[in-house]
Order: structure tokens, then sequence, then C-alpha cells
């Protein structure tokens, strides 16, 4: 009698699970096993918000598989459940960024000492990285073609969900072994997942390419979360998406995340250095005060504000946002963008590394962009086109509630814009643009 582990760690779902089939296929017993600690970082490094958001997505994945989910704290651990098992092999979906690869080669080489293989099988997204490549064999550092070259790859069909009942229980009728709380109601999991692409496809996803950059109309597909914590596969995904305007913007929009997973493939280093060197020699402040007014959304600033608020209260930040309060970050309070990467990884439940480090960087203006870094978003003016109507703002900072229509983009403006307390500006965005590209013509000319 065979039996194995299916080792879940960003593939929180039972259909199209590469790893889970093969494993079911291969084996007359399967245990499954999840760890709390995430790749490169512990449990209790993550927000309050982020652990909820796993706790909430094991719950669901452990119901999936009738209560037969076991979680342990540490991939170590693994080896000890594995010896006292008596399993061969260790089944896992294979992972592709910097620390993900190194946690898999760590464990294969300390199975590989009690004579038990890992098996990494499939991946969590729709084109493997290092897949697409130019004609020479080269990677794209440029997403535009390789976009049109990941377009040209079949990623093949959705796989059906396999026979669960070769699943085992455990003999400890626990499910978390690590002693780590239930989640508070978090909606999460496959079957969440499953129903918000459906809504997506039925409400939204004809005007997603016009209303997704507006912060206060909700006009995106909400599956970010359920990507990250691979509760659904983007195959399953792009199968389902229509033709047409919406369709093919959000198409687009499963790429680029692709394209960032190559792009971190090619160059591990890139995680938490600089994709293009020369930024390195950049003068940068110091994290301080006004790092810490950034973090708490008490810039001054209330576009900034509101999409840092929403960040600490919801475990989550529209994606338009994200590029405004990283500019910010960048450019009008000159700091490198790995601290506000890090930020996010310990807040963001959809936190994904490549798109994380990609996503700074492109806005940092090191990293993929074409025309970098003199872009500097104006945390004003961009209020105004993605949340006009002040709707956004008014939502996540209440101190500025009173204030109705565009009037809440700008407090300053109005005789009693503070009277709830709003903090002043922390600086001045036209005085900090000239300074950042200042700047940036020291390191050309060195």
């Amino acid at each position: 009698m065979t039996k194995a582990i299916v080792w879940y760690r960003k593939d929180l779902r039972v259909s199209d699970h590469a790893a889970l089939n093969l494993a079911i296929e291969e084996n007359d017993s399967v245990y499954c096993i999840a760890t709390a600690d995430q790749i490169g970082a512990p449990f209790e490094s993550l927000s309050q918000i982020r652990q909820n958001s796993l706790r909430s997505s094991w719950q669901h994945l452990n119901a999936q598989l009738s209560n037969r989910l076991r979680i342990v704290r540490k991939p170590v651990e693994l080896l000890e459940v594995a010896t006292y098992l008596g399993v061969s092999k260790v089944y896992v979906t294979n992972l592709f960024d910097t620390n993900g690869v190194k946690e898999l080669q760590a464990i294969a080489k300390d199975l590989q000492v009690i004579d038990v293989e890992l098996v990494r099988v499939g991946s969590n997204y729709a084109i493997e990285p290092g897949t697409v490549r130019k004609s020479d064999g080269t990677p794209y550092r440029v997403y535009t073609p390789f976009f049109n070259e990941w377009m040209k790859q079949d990623p093949g069909l959705p796989i059906p969900v396999p026979n669960l009942d070769k699943i085992s229980p455990f003999e400890r009728d626990t499910l978390f072994d690590a002693q780590l709380p239930l989640g508070n109601g978090t909606i999460a999991g496959e079957l969440q997942a499953l129903k918000t692409l459906h809504s997506f496809l039925q409400n939204r996803v004809e005007d997603y390419a016009e209303n997704r950059n507006r912060a206060d109309l909700g006009g995106t597909s909400h599956l970010s979360h359920a990507l990250s914590h691979g509760e659904i596969h983007p195959r399953t995904i792009l199968s389902a998406l229509p033709s047409g305007p919406g369709g093919d913007v959000f198409r687009k929009e499963i790429a680029w995340r692709e394209f960032y997973a190559d792009v971190l493939w090619n160059k591990p280093s890139s995680l938490t250095e600089y994709l293009d060197s020369r930024f390195e020699q950049m003068r940068y402040d110091e994290p301080g005060d006004q790092f810490e007014a950034w973090k708490a959304g008490k810039t001054g600033f209330p576009m900034v504000d509101a999409g840092m608020r929403q960040l600490l209260t919801t475990g989550w930040m529209h994606n338009r946002v994200r590029m405004i309060v990283a500019s910010f970050l960048v450019k009008d309070l000159h700091i490198e963008w790995q601290h506000g990467a890090s930020w996010f990884e310990e807040n963001l439940t959809d936190f994904d590394p490549a798109s994380n480090s990609h996503g700074w960087q492109w806005t940092a203006g090191c990293g993929t962009d074409a025309s970098p870094y003199f872009r500097v978003f104006n945390p004003i003016s961009q209020g105004f086109k993605f949340d006009p109507n002040g709707d956004y703002v008014r939502k996540y900072v209440p101190e500025l509630r009173h204030l109705s229509g565009s009037r809440a983009l700008e407090p300053w403006e109005v005789a009693h814009g503070y009277s709830f307390g709003y903090p002043k500006r922390i600086v001045d965005h036209a005085v900090e643009r000239i300074e950042s590209l200042a700047r940036l013509e020291e390191i050309k000319r060195t």
C-alpha cells in the first residue's frame, strides 16, 4: 500500500490542481498538509488581517477535504510527519519565486535523507515562468512583446476534481495542530472564488476596461486574493473569459501577473534588489516620521491616505491606488521602494512576491517600465481622475466626511477642511517632484 503527502502552499483548492491529481492517481492513500509559515515570512510577522485571511482559506479547504487537512507550523515539520506516516513521496505545486525555489530545494534535500521524494507538479500560472522566450532564447524584459508571445501559448483546459476518497484522515481530530485559531469569518475559499468569478463575468467584465481604474466604483474582478492563495487557477479564469474589450483587458492583467513572475524567475535577486542597478546609486532618505505617516495614512494627501487606510482596515488596496501610494513614497518622500514592498507584504492578503516587488519597481522607475523614473504621480490630480466625487476618500478617511463631492480631495481649499483633525500635508508635492528629478540627473552623470 503506497502512501503520500500533498503539501499545500499557495494552492488552496481541489480543482485544477495537478499535484493533488497525480498524488491520488499514483497512491493508495493521500494525506493533506499545509504549513502556517509563509514563504520567506513567519506567520507571526504578518498583520492580523493577513493571518485571518490564511486561517479562513485553510478552514474552507479543510471543509472541501472533509476535515482531513492538517496544519503544521514550519515546513521542516513535514519531515516528522512524513516519517511518522511512512510515506514515500511528498507532492507539491512547483514554485518559481525566489524564496519559494529555495524552500523547495532545501526541503527536497532534507526529505531525500529519509528516502522520501519531493515531487513538484504543475504551477499556479497559466504558462509557467521560463516558458515564454524570444527567438534567441533570452527572456523578455518588456511587457508588450512578452504578452504577444504569451498569447501564443496553450495553457490547456482546467483539470477536473479528482476522487477525494483516497484522502486519509489523521488520527487526531484536530485541524490546527500548530495551535492557530480559526478564521473570523473572512470570505475566502475555492467555492467563494468561483462565485466571485461568476459574479465578475455576469456583472462587471463588460465594463472592466473602463471602470477598473476607478477606486470609487468597485469595478475590479475581486479575484486577487483568490489568485494569491491559489484558491483558483488562472487557467480556470482564462477558460471562462469572454472576448470583447473587458475580457481582453482582464486577460492582459493575468498576463501582467505572469510577466512579473517570469522576470523574477529569470532574475531571482530582483525580489529585493534593483532590476536596473543604476538606481542603487541614487540618494534616498532614511525612513523616519514621514514613513510612519505614510504607513498610517496620515500624509495629508487624501488619495494616499485613503489607500493606506484601506490597506490597514481591509488587507487590500485598489491597484490604481497602489501605484499612487508607491509613487508618493519613492518620489515625494524619497524612500527606497523595498521599505514599501515590505509593508505591503506584511499587510496585503493578496500578497504575491513577484507582483509586489516588480509592481513597486515599475512605479519606482527602476523596473520593467519602458519610460520609467520621470513619471511622478500627482497625488492630487490622481484623486480627481480616479475618485472624482471623493467617495473613496470619504469611505476610508472619516475626518473628511463632512466635505461633499470633490472638496474631500482638497481639504486645504475649504475653510472648515481641517475641522475634524485631518493632518496637514507633510510635503509640498511640486517641490519634491523637482527634487526627485534632480536626484535622477545625479545618477545620469555618474
